[in-house]
């Protein structure tokens, strides 16, 4: 179990404050766990480009947090025979 001090340095916040704040996002009601994901690793690829590594790197585990508890129910296997959109 880690502290409250290595959440906040892994996360930027406590896991306890980061499941109220995806339990209430529209991202999740809308789009599910995956859409929340693919939003904060927008969040991470704009703050890359503005130099924020740090802020970066905590929104990114923010992002996989998310997708190991939220969306591991969601894991299929790609379907070989799916066609490609175009």
């Amino acid at each position: 179990m880690q502290t409250d001090e290595q959440q906040i340095a892994m996360y930027g916040c406590t896991v306890g404050d980061m499941k109220i704040a995806v339990d209430e996002s529209l991202d999740l009601r809308f789009g599910g766990g995956a859409m929340v994901s693919i939003s904060m690793l927008s969040d991470a690829q704009e703050e890359i480009a503005r130099g924020m590594r740090e802020q970066a790197r905590q929104t990114i585990n923010r992002a996989k947090w998310v997708i190991q508890n939220y969306c591991r129910h969601d894991w299929k296997p790609a379907d070989p025979n799916a066609s490609i959109p175009k």
